[in-house]
């Protein structure tokens, strides 16, 4: 019997994106579920927009007892879930993603940029939002063929979406879970691409104190581990 893998998409992403991945067999293994979280894809007028309303969607569409995996936004999702319904969760897999940011100042400061960035998505619309976005430092590098399908991804979405889940789910707003990491007692994956080095040392930080985590360091990728290599991440799964 196939085992049951909910997938939860990064921020400006939808579902489509892990295409790569199901392309590279991972259906073999595992039964996958794949939604679009609010403000994204087919659910971008779900409102509200929250960490309770997405963990609640959840709890809501997933199996009894899943493997979890996440990217990004969709990995701090997923690590909100495994803590608060740890008994659903059979194994987790967190690629890109960080449990928050600590410091109070920090968090604030990230809150005011998420905020205006909201307000320039809203005013500019999402194709500009959408190559604006791709040339920040941690996407830097991909390969023209997984940037233009990312872009392409992008544009999926629609502009009062993506700047409400940016108000509702972006960092600035989110509680950090640092301390709560050794409450984690299923099997624990974090994967970040090599060149991604911020979230190479969140996932280094987050492996020490996750009592049964592997850490793993993706060779020759960037953020997106999934659209840069789908094959390694289908491995590791």
């Amino acid at each position: 019997m196939l085992e049951d893998l909910v997938l939860l998409h990064g921020f400006t992403q939808t579902s489509a994106s892990w295409g790569g991945l199901l392309e590279a067999g991972i259906a073999e293994r595992y039964t996958p579920l794949a939604p679009d979280l609010r403000g994204h894809g087919t659910r971008a007028g779900a409102r509200p927009i929250s960490f309770e309303a997405c963990v609640g969607d959840l709890a809501a569409l997933a199996p009894p007892s899943f493997t979890l995996c996440g990217y990004s936004l969709g990995g701090r999702l997923a690590l909100r879930f495994a803590l608060e319904q740890p008994a659903r969760v059979r194994r987790l897999v967190l690629i890109g993603a960080s449990p928050g940011i600590a410091d109070d100042v920090e968090r604030a400061a990230r809150r005011a940029d998420d905020a205006a960035l909201a307000e320039a998505i809203e005013r500019d619309g999402v194709e500009a939002f959408a190559r604006r976005w791709a040339r920040q430092p941690l996407l830097r590098g991909q390969p023209r063929e997984v940037a233009a399908a990312a872009h392409e991804d992008r544009l999926r979405n629609g502009a009062a979406g993506l700047a409400a889940a940016l108000r509702g789910l972006g960092t600035g707003v989110m509680e950090p879970l640092w301390g709560r990491l050794g409450e984690l007692d299923m099997e624990v994956t974090l994967v970040a691409g090599e060149r991604d080095s911020k979230f190479v040392a969140i996932g280094r930080r987050m492996g020490d104190l996750i009592p049964n985590a592997d850490v793993v360091e993706v060779p020759a990728v960037g953020h997106a581990v999934a659209l840069e290599a789908p094959r390694v991440l289908a491995a590791l799964l």
